[in-house]
């Protein structure tokens, strides 16, 4: 007789978010980022409609605070040139400057609030001196490219 798994609401939503949306971002801090737009600054819940129709509102928002919480600690985990590789994937595909980007990051540091709520906060310290540090070797390796004209 073949066993069947249930998996409980909230792992189901989690899989469906890696499934039909995280996938399709270019990279990790890309997905960092995404997540912590589905954040309400003002009371730190998560919203993210089709996730909700599918699930629940209160499922849908308890799988995005474990998928932000789960790729904040990966990142966190990067090495710094893997950080720089992932602020790179990111530049490129973004639709800005990367230079309007990166002194928009290093004069307001906005990738403060993509955070998770609840994270050690000796981890969040280092993420944010990582983040900071790739942008400073990023700036220095484009201004030591060769120009084009």
């Amino acid at each position: 007789m073949p066993v069947t798994v249930k998996l409980v609401p909230e792992q189901a939503a989690y899989d469906d978010l890696l499934q039909r949306s995280l996938s399709k971002i270019s990279c990790d801090l890309a997905r960092l980022i995404y997540l912590a737009s589905t954040r309400d600054y003002n009371t730190g819940t998560y919203h993210h409609d089709g996730l909700a129709a599918r699930f629940s509102p209160d499922v849908a928002g308890k799988a995005l605070e474990m998928a932000h919480r789960q790729i904040f600690y990966q990142l966190s985990a990067y090495s710094l040139e893997q950080l720089v590789n992932q602020l790179q994937t990111y530049l490129d595909c973004s639709h800005e400057s990367p230079a309007d980007v990166l002194r928009i990051w290093q004069k307001l540091e906005p990738y403060r609030v993509a955070i998770p709520v609840e994270v050690n906060p000796a981890v969040a310290r280092l993420f944010l001196s990582n983040i900071r540090l790739a942008l400073a070797i990023w700036r220095f390796r484009q201004e030591q490219a060769p120009k084009h004209p």
